[in-house]
């Protein structure tokens, strides 16, 4: 059955609705970044640049490192950009823009994001790599989807939501296995928590208060079993629900910036994240 026009939104110029991108402007490899100032930072190192395409927060530049045709893409911040992010990705390789149908072969993309995180732990430093094996979402994306998880996601979400005493079940999904063998073997293993925003639900206190003055602390010594909380962002969970429903392939990668319990800012931010870009165009 054909999707209707106000489902599946095409431009005149057959672009997909916000990310402003026809079919063959990417490749089933993809680099994601938050900061759209980021992409050319990706990019710079491609030994040729066959797209560059511009739509509000999303900035696209598709090209070709050491012979293999990838896609480095901006997202701006927050899960509610992943899901426009994911669903028209998706739509992109897996529907027929002319029929409006969805295809019978079905692509599953690589996605790899590159981004900046803090620590909740003090034995992950600054500078360092972290590979999100899992992701945990404080925001209500996956209110609206049919998620399906294991016991043991479950049983974490079950926990967090006690322990935090709120009226929602946070979610939890696992990234990649195979991407996290090929690109992130080395790097420090993680449950990163996804929240819905940079201040209070990271438990940071400006000018609006904090309900819950103890909530670092809550999440620093979360346990169940052997998982543990190790640093928290603002997708990374978005990025992993969204892979399992649509069948695409998800790793996130998280540069250390900042220790929120030894409140500590690296002064090298921006080396911590080159370094992190180019071990993944290797890799990738």
């Amino acid at each position: 059955m054909a999707i209707p026009e106000s489902e599946l939104i095409i431009n005149k110029n057959g672009t997909i609705y916000h990310l402003n991108l026809q079919p063959e402007h990417i490749s089933d490899t993809i680099i994601t970044v938050g900061d759209p100032d980021r992409v050319a930072m990706v990019s710079k190192y491609f030994d040729e640049i066959e797209v560059q395409i511009t739509k509000r927060e999303f900035v696209t530049h598709t090209g070709y490192y050491k012979g293999k045709r990838i896609t480095v893409i901006s997202t701006g911040m927050g899960t509610d950009n992943i899901d426009i992010l994911m669903n028209e990705l998706d739509a992109l390789v897996n529907i027929d823009f002319q029929s409006r149908e969805p295809n019978e072969e079905k692509i599953s993309l690589k996605i790899v994001r590159i981004g900046t995180s803090g620590s909740l732990q003090s034995d992950i430093p600054l500078g360092s790599h972290l590979a999100s094996h899992h992701g945990i979402g404080l925001d209500s994306l996956m209110e609206f989807y049919p998620l399906e998880q294991d016991e043991n996601e479950q049983s974490i979400t079950k926990a967090l939501q006690e322990q935090l005493g709120v009226g929602f079940r946070p979610y939890c999904v696992n990234g990649s296995k195979s991407l996290i063998e090929k690109i992130a073997f080395d790097m420090i293993p993680g449950n990163t928590l996804t929240c819905p925003g940079f201040y209070a639900p990271q438990g940071r206190v400006l000018r609006g208060g904090l309900r819950n003055p103890d909530l670092l602390k809550v999440y620093q010594d979360f346990k169940v079993c052997d998982f543990r909380i190790t640093n928290f962002e603002m997708e990374t969970a978005g990025y992993y629900a969204m892979g399992r429903l649509l069948g695409h392939e998800m790793l996130s990668l998280n540069a250390i910036v900042a220790n929120r319990i030894s409140q500590e800012f690296a002064t090298n931010a921006e080396e911590v994240i080159d370094s992190l870009i180019v071990k993944v165009l290797d890799r990738i």
